[in-house]
């Protein structure tokens, strides 16, 4: 496919040069086994991602509200007392007990919607695990936790094998950080911020154990849980500090090296699933396959694998009476992700009940319909110039070049679309997905203008964005 997609860039005349954006710490992969999977992966192009943990019986931030840095808040009738607050928070899992979990409906709603892997929050910063792990009793299996006797109880174990079961790549979510675990934040100091509060250089022994720690809870998840494709670790802080002179000087603002041993980790993950992608997410280097920005979308093309990482609503976690975006944004921005050679991964927070609030289940539905008829512009692509030009995105695969149209509201299918910034050839054909009938083109000054179909105009095609197919 991909030696077709080259001579349809020369065809048309426009080979994409790609931007690094200022990120220079990308190291390209060497094996094999990762770069297949990394290209399977750039195929997906959308992605679920689930944050959920006992927090979302509150309905609060996840894990953010026990951090004492000035940004996070914390309400309720424990904010102005800090030691109550975090105990009160640390017996949430008491309370925790999610009897409508389905994954299953999960699965298929997500597939519905056309999404192709998810990344799922296997412990977040608090430390509270979502699966049943051999190293901390601050878990979803523990004998506390009211859903321990449920018999899909491991929540981990039961999101993969139900997504596994719909074709789903498979991410397993992990924070370096663990903020319960007393060898990271160690009682006998104060918390002032998200690092780990002692000095890691005057008490060795303790941080190998917290060392040992995150690299047995990641060897149970990388071998009890069937295959994994991506392992997806943030708290990006917890690294090394590039030289000697950068520890020094972040010494003096009690910063300490956090270097977790990642090349240890990575090569007893990969011994147990080869092909492994990781994503030491911000860190850079050998171990961020791909990178992720955060609640945006960038400007241009960059020059290493991406994928934005975004929310549903406003917040990672569940929060009662969130904004959704609509099913138009979540298109178009799907859109401009991937005319850009972007993958989409699309937040959403499930309830203490364990299920999607209902306008989250919709907003699935809604851009399923979407993609019903337009996911061949999406998967497999890759960006071709002009990459994103007006209202109009552009991506190509094999000999096929597709401009995907980005409707205003209410706007309806006009009699001619204007298509800039393309070279067609003469013999070029060129349909509207979702009909059948060819459509009549000519070209123009910068591009061409297609004539749209009456039939086709009468349709109830879905309105978020049209989609034109452009064949050799």
């Amino acid at each position: 496919m991909k030696r077709n997609l080259i001579l349809f860039f020369l065809l048309f005349e426009n080979v994409w040069s790609l931007s690094s954006q200022g990120y220079d710490r990308y190291v390209p992969e060497s094996d094999p086994l990762v770069l297949q999977k990394l290209d399977a992966w750039q195929d997906w192009k959308f992605g679920l991602m689930m944050h959920w943990g006992a927090y979302s019986v509150w309905g609060i931030v996840e894990s953010w509200s026990l951090c004492s840095e000035p940004q996070w808040v914390r309400e309720g009738p424990y904010a102005q007392d800090y030691i109550e607050y975090k105990r009160q928070y640390e017996l949430l899992p008491r309370q925790f007990n999610p009897v409508k979990f389905d994954p299953e409906k999960w699965a298929k709603a997500a597939k519905a919607a056309g999404m192709k892997y998810v990344v799922f929050t296997t412990k977040h910063h608090d430390g509270f695990c979502m699966f049943d792990s051999r190293y901390t009793d601050y878990k979803i299996t523990d004998s506390k936790v009211p859903f321990h006797t449920h018999p899909k109880a491991n929540v981990v174990k039961e999101v993969f094998a139900s997504f596994r079961e719909e074709g789903f790549g498979i991410g397993a979510y992990f924070s370096k950080p663990d903020w319960h675990h007393p060898d990271y934040w160690a009682s006998e100091w104060a918390t002032p911020d998200r690092n780990v509060n002692y000095d890691t250089r005057k008490y060795p022994e303790r941080w190998q154990r917290f060392k040992d720690f995150t690299y047995n809870q990641i060897e149970e998840l990388m071998t009890s849980y069937a295959a994994i494709d991506i392992l997806w670790l943030d708290g990006g802080w917890v690294r090394p500090f590039p030289s000697e002179e950068a520890e020094r000087e972040a010494a003096q603002r009690r910063l300490w090296n956090q270097d977790i041993d990642m090349e240890r980790i990575v090569r007893m993950a990969r011994s147990h699933q080869p092909g492994l992608l990781v994503v030491d997410r911000t860190v850079g280097g050998r171990y961020e396959n791909y990178v992720t920005p955060e609640q945006s979308i960038p400007d241009q093309p960059l020059s290493y694998p991406w994928e934005t990482c975004m929310t549903l609503t406003d917040s990672w976690s569940y929060t009662p009476g969130n904004k959704y975006k609509s099913a138009r944004q979540i298109v178009h921005m799907l859109a401009d992700i991937v005319s850009k050679g972007g993958n989409y991964l699309l937040n959403i927070g499930p309830g203490p009940d364990g299920d999607f609030d209902t306008t989250a289940c919709r907003r699935l539905s809604e851009i399923g319909r979407w993609m019903s008829v337009n996911a061949e512009a999406i998967y497999e692509t890759r960006p071709v110039s002009p990459c994103k030009r007006e209202k109009v995105c552009y991506t190509a695969k094999e000999n096929c070049l597709y401009g995907i149209y980005l409707a205003d509201e209410n706007e309806i299918l006009p009699k001619e679309i204007a298509l800039k910034g393309v070279t067609v050839p003469q013999t070029a054909v060129v349909t509207l997905l979702g009909v059948k009938n060819k459509c009549r083109w000519k070209p123009a000054e910068d591009g061409i203008i297609i004539e749209i179909p009456a039939i086709a105009r009468k349709m109830p095609l879905p309105s978020y964005a049209w989609t034109f197919k452009i064949k050799k």
